[in-house]
């Protein structure tokens, strides 16, 4: 038997797991109500903030577009943001009027769109002592992608913050930056912000590497 330090190098390499396509399964484990199983007691979903959460109280809603221009009715998205204040809750507890994390998708009913019931963050400090304009984290899966997709949102009322933002200015193009501002809308009586996210093709969302 051979030592390890006898062998070559690539053969002790250990090959990457390979990836898979989120397909059906990750809305049977998590996102029940869309795959038309029974919710449970406890669920992580897409209600961040109680009526007593402080901040603004918003609803985020989007969709899902592929590279064909079609809808995507089953993608599941999980979001991260900062409390008004601008401070991440990293203790996540259903009794706390608002997490900073939540999961939500997109179905076959309702227009495939998906949903959040949150708060406007507020400003994260970044790392350079500069101020991210307020802004919600997303991670996208979906069928096809194999690994998921990290973008985000900011809202399009809070232009003086982003023109100033240290990760949003680092996109280039004015258009590309576009890609990830949300539109406000009235609906209900509610304070609505829209945002929807392209896969591929014409007017693609900006996707992050972190």
């Amino acid at each position: 038997m051979k030592q390890p330090n006898t062998q070559p190098t690539s053969e002790l390499m250990l090959r990457e797991t390979a990836s898979q396509t989120a397909g059906p399964y990750v809305h049977i484990g998590l996102a029940l109500a869309a795959a038309g199983n029974p919710v449970r007691d406890e669920e992580v979903w897409n209600e961040m903030a109680k009526p007593d959460a402080q901040g603004e109280h918003i609803e985020v809603v989007g969709t899902v577009i592929d590279g064909n221009g079609d809808l995507v009715r089953d993608a599941f998205i999980e979001a991260w943001q900062a409390d008004a204040d601008g401070n991440y809750q990293t203790d996540y507890d259903l009794k706390k009027p608002f997490n900073s994390f939540g999961r939500t998708a997109t179905t076959f009913d309702h227009g495939s769109e998906w949903t959040l019931n949150t708060i406007k963050p507020g400003a994260v400090k970044h790392p350079s002592g500069l101020a991210m304009a307020p802004h919600i984290n997303l991670a996208v899966f979906a069928r096809g992608v194999n690994i998921h997709l990290q973008t985000r949102l900011y809202f399009d009322d809070e232009a003086d913050a982003n023109a100033q933002c240290p990760v949003l200015s680092r996109i280039e193009s004015p258009a590309r930056r576009q890609t990830l501002i949300a539109r406000r809308e009235e609906a209900d009586g509610k304070v609505r912000y829209r945002l929807d996210i392209r896969l591929q093709g014409e007017g693609e969302t900006v996707f992050f590497d972190f």
